[in-house]
């Protein structure tokens, strides 16, 4: 019996997470709380519940599935206090108004479902993503589900944002097939005021990477009045080009889709930060840059 572990979803069909059509799988838990985060309900390691109010039609039946009394006939929660995310009332839901974000799963029968999608991924040249969350938080489960996928063939990808211990941080990038990983900005300080940690860590384990010639992924997201300046983005690209095994140096533009899943996590108005996403003229010219950053240090 392999390890067991908590999966946020399971989405397939993907282009943007590594090479090929791929299957995402996202894990709960991460050490991180960027505000931007568009995937807020892996944050928290345990299950949690989203309710979607616009699709609410107030019908009580999850109040009357509830084992505990914790939801009320007009959607919402009574006494959350009381709310053990079961998700008897999400079951019930004919409307999609509810949604359990966090189930468990067993790496080597996760890893039998993930194979159902082999046929896009060979014609593709795809695979399966482990993203989050920060699956770095799960490593043993991650292993196990990274050694079971090896062992049925399947390309595989790590995503992560770098801040773990060294050497769990070694032991799960050595598994994988390819290790997509964000570096979110050149300056400690800063980079504890927007996500919470500093970067040093993160950066200890991303120049092992470099060092290691594993094929790997950079990404920067851009965030309005947080690095879309061009000293941070041309200091991130240098960085990127010392890896061995770059594949490529992405720019990810801002966007506020996770803004509505921190409203269905009950987040009120003051938690809920929306900025504007980067017109395509600034993501044009941080492109350049970066670019023009990744050729010059990596010529050296």
């Amino acid at each position: 019996m392999g390890e067991t572990g908590i999966v946020t979803s399971v989405q397939s069909m993907c282009w943007d997470d590594g090479p090929g059509l791929r299957t995402t799988v996202f894990l709960k838990g991460c050490p991180l709380r960027c505000f931007w985060c568009h995937n807020p309900e892996s944050l928290r390691p345990e299950p949690e519940l989203l309710w979607y109010e616009a699709k609410c039609t107030r019908c009580g039946l999850c109040a009357a599935a509830c084992p505990t009394g914790a939801r009320t006939t007009a959607g919402g929660f009574a006494d959350g206090t009381r709310c053990t995310r079961c998700g008897a009332c999400a079951e019930v839901c004919p409307g999609d108004a509810l949604e359990l974000a966090g189930r468990p799963a067993e790496a080597e029968s996760l890893a039998e479902e993930l194979a159902a999608d082999r046929d896009f991924f060979d014609a593709s040249g795809g695979g399966v993503t482990l993203s989050g969350g920060e699956p770095l938080l799960q490593w043993r489960f991650t292993l196990d589900l990274l050694g079971a996928l090896r062992r049925k063939g399947i390309h595989t990808a790590v995503e992560t944002c770098g801040h773990a211990p060294r050497e769990v941080f070694d032991r799960v990038t050595a598994a994988a097939d390819l290790v997509l990983m964000d570096l979110k900005h050149p300056d400690p300080e800063v980079h504890r005021r927007i996500t919470g940690v500093t970067n040093d860590r993160i950066l200890e384990n991303y120049r092992a990477l470099a060092a290691s010639g594993k094929p790997c992924i950079l990404r920067t997201p851009v965030i309005p009045g947080v690095n879309d300046d061009e000293s941070a983005i041309s200091q991130l690209a240098g960085l990127a080009a010392a890896a061995r095994g770059l594949v490529r140096y992405e720019l990810l533009p801002y966007h506020p889709l996770g803004t509505g899943k921190l409203r269905s996590l009950g987040k009120n108005e003051d938690e809920v930060r929306v900025l504007p996403p980067p017109d395509g003229a600034k993501m044009g010219l941080l492109r350049s840059i970066a670019a023009a950053a990744v050729a010059r240090e990596g010529g050296d």
